[in-house]
């Protein structure tokens, strides 16, 4: 019987390309599925400090807590830009990734909301902790980094939806909303730092720069709503596990009735009659419809929320979806109570509040478990 020998051939060499893949893969592998998504967190909790500062009613105790809250969620925005840099530096090919996949590439927009959110609420509260100095200081860096990354993320994921990803209408989520709700987060905090601008033209100029990105946002969105909501009647209800994200359409709602309502606080201080007392009267006929929208809203997200959990939804990040957008409709309610001077109002924000801090405290659980298990970010 023949043998035939054959030659072994030289080693399977890899490619400069392939060989920088690998060695990425292998560098702090669980940053290389630290998604966009997780600035949801950060939101979610300021958002908790934020809304709680605001209430027309304050429990003993309850400045304290929030404060406490809002540091939480400045170490934890801290702890993700540290985290997400070594994401792109160390998992360049998976964050460009991130970009052309559609259903990841919109929580860009978190990023931009996550800035501006504890850039709110160190103005609102941390200013009892650092000062107000610094807190304006620190606003001011928040707030313009935020502003920017939202007005960009705000044209960059529709275009990259357009010309890059490959999308159908069945797709269409709630989670589209992301980028082009934040320049409307902008609008809503923007009046925190009005008074601590030179008055005259300053603070004009940035209250109509407001008011601009309340138009951005709002016609943006009323672009876009249609689609989630046409895709609801047509395809039936989302998978269980992006159920949660309903409560996304809450944002764009809440957060633009907290914006007229603090632009309306900041007009007679920034801008002559007749439009002080104008934009006055427009926080109320423009909030009081939305809000009813917004509740409406949520009475059908909650009845969606419950169908989902009874058919076993069981917990996926996506459970932050029911923080921040309720947080926006606290706030939008307390603004309504403060111009209308209705106790309706003040009764509820202090139940869609309890709401959020049931909401925060179950998906905060959730989340420290499925990080301390690996279940979250697989080592």
């Amino acid at each position: 019987m023949a043998t035939t020998l054959v030659r072994p051939g030289p080693p399977t060499q890899r490619t400069p390309q392939a060989h920088k893949a690998h060695k990425a893969q292998q560098t702090l592998p669980a940053l290389r599925h630290l998604g966009p998504n997780w600035y949801a967190c950060v939101m979610g909790t300021a958002i908790v400090a934020n809304a709680g500062a605001t209430l027309p009613y304050q429990l003993p105790g309850g400045r304290v807590a929030c404060q406490i809250v809002w540091a939480l969620s400045a170490i934890a925005l801290a702890t993700l830009l540290t985290a997400r840099a070594g994401h792109w530096l160390h998992h360049r090919d998976q964050a460009r990734a991130h970009l052309l996949d559609p259903a990841v590439a919109p929580f860009y927009g978190c990023l931009s909301m996550a800035l501006l959110a504890v850039g709110g609420g160190t103005l609102i509260v941390g200013k009892d902790l650092i000062g107000t100095g610094a807190a304006v200081a620190a606003d001011t860096v928040l707030f313009t980094a935020g502003t920017a990354i939202g007005l960009v993320m705000a044209v960059a994921v529709p275009y990259l939806m357009v010309v890059r990803h490959k999308v159908e209408p069945r797709q269409a989520t709630p989670v589209w909303l992301l980028p082009l709700v934040a320049p409307m987060v902008s609008a809503a905090l923007g009046p925190l730092l009005i008074p601590h601008l030179p008055a005259g033209q300053p603070r004009e100029a940035l209250l109509l720069a407001c008011y601009a990105m309340f138009g951005i946002s709002l016609l943006a969105t009323l672009l876009m709503l249609p689609l989630v909501f046409g895709r609801l009647i047509v395809g039936g209800p989302l998978p269980l596990a992006l159920t949660p994200t309903l409560f996304l359409v809450l944002g764009p709602l809440g957060q633009s009735t907290t914006a007229v309502n603090q632009l309306a606080d900041m007009a007679p201080q920034s801008i002559g009659a007749p439009y002080a007392g104008a934009l006055g009267a427009f926080a109320v006929v423009y909030g009081v419809p939305v809000m009813g929208f917004a509740l409406l809203w949520l009475a059908l997200a909650a009845a969606m929320l419950v169908r989902a959990a009874r058919n076993g939804m069981g917990f996926a990040m996506t459970w932050w979806a029911l923080t921040f957008p309720v947080g926006t409709c606290v706030t939008g309610a307390a603004g309504l109570a403060r111009h209308t001077g209705l106790t309706a109002f003040s009764w509820l924000a202090a139940a869609l509040f309890l709401a959020l801090v049931t909401a925060w405290l179950l998906a905060a659980a959730h989340t420290l478990r499925g990080l301390f298990t690996g279940r979250l970010l697989p080592r």
